[in-house]
């Protein structure tokens, strides 16, 4: 069976591996779609913290069952089925307290462990989500929108509220898609023009800001200097995320959605005079896939627009580096099998 590994620092292969074999309570998984995620692209290039090496890389994933483990009745061979990819312990104390996406054990396919860039793979049933009425591009988006929805749930945002989402990234476009779908007023700022235009025409947000142009002083002239109760940071760049403290409005929240491998200090008298909270948002739990499922049924979130860039398994790896250049203008690739 033919899997594709990265092997090192910016060194991916195609490689020969054993069949998985298929346990109790498990189902083995014909690939069919595998999404490509900030998290491999900076796996690729040796900035991903949680990371070793060699690892299949890979897990936004759609494919069908192709058999059946003891004990399974809750899918059926011929399903189509799209993957949660965070394998949680269920006994830890966030387990235990509904907060498997943070688990103290949490081991995410292609990060952790071994995940999807393969033909066959086999899963527990219990993180795999039948995707009636979804197609397979739907069904392997379902995990990216999804920290999204993660995200704007964890920040209470109301309708009426104004949020700023700062990256314009797969990530930053599911916050902003979800943000309005909640009735939200959201501000997109990113520093490039094009994203920004996709911003306005796929996610619906109200209003885009260019961070190289003064944003602190555009974003309090769009909010009448009152600023956003609620700023989103997707960008995993330590800049950004600090620069995010300024942005927000008295009692607000910051929540970041990206993630970076360094250290972010703020200014602590500034932090308590406005009480903001921060907060972190770390992947999705079995809700939030269920939100964006609804969603997608509903043809609300357009996903042949989301992804730009398809390749087959076969070419991937030849493809692959150039998705880190910016002329390549990727939002979301996709690799079929």
């Amino acid at each position: 069976m033919k899997a594709i590994v990265c092997e090192q620092i910016e060194q991916l292969k195609y490689t020969e591996v054993e069949e998985p074999i298929v346990g109790k309570g498990e189902a083995l998984v014909r690939i069919q779609r595998i999404g490509i995620c900030g998290t491999d692209l900076h796996a690729f290039k040796g900035n991903q913290p949680f990371f070793s090496y060699p690892r299949v890389l890979g897990h936004e994933l759609a494919g069908y069952v192709e058999e059946l483990g003891d004990g399974v009745t809750d899918v059926a061979i011929g399903d189509l089925v799209s993957v949660v990819p965070y394998m949680h312990c269920g006994k830890c104390i966030a387990c235990r307290n509904g907060k498997t996406n943070c688990c103290t054990d949490m081991k995410v396919l292609g990060v952790h462990i071994d995940g999807g860039m393969v033909e066959r793979i086999s899963l527990p049933v219990s993180h795999l989500i039948k995707a009636v009425g979804l197609t397979l591009d739907q069904a392997a988006m379902l995990e990216p929108l999804s920290i999204g929805a993660h995200a704007v749930r964890r920040s209470e945002l109301h309708a009426g509220e104004t949020a700023l989402v700062i990256g314009s990234g797969p990530i930053g476009l599911g916050v902003m898609k979800m943000a309005k779908q909640l009735g939200a007023n959201v501000i997109a700022m990113d520093i490039n023009e094009e994203r920004l235009a996709f911003c306005k025409e796929w996610a619906g947000v109200d209003y885009t800001v260019n961070a190289l142009q003064l944003p602190k002083e555009k974003i309090a002239e769009l909010t009448n200097g009152e600023f956003p109760t609620v700023v989103f940071d997707a960008t995993g760049n330590a800049r950004s995320m600090t620069d995010a403290f300024s942005l927000i409005a008295h009692g607000g929240k910051l929540v970041y959605v990206g993630l970076v491998k360094a250290d972010i200090a703020f200014h602590d008298p500034d932090f308590h005079k406005r009480e903001l909270t921060l907060m972190g948002s770390r992947n999705a739990t079995m809700e939030d896939f269920d939100t964006v499922r609804s969603a997608l049924m509903t043809g609300s979130i357009d996903i042949e627009r989301y992804i730009t860039h398809r390749v087959s398994f076969e070419e991937m790896v030849d493809h692959f580096e150039s998705w880190l250049k910016p002329e390549s203008k990727v939002i979301k690739a996709m690799v079929s099998l």
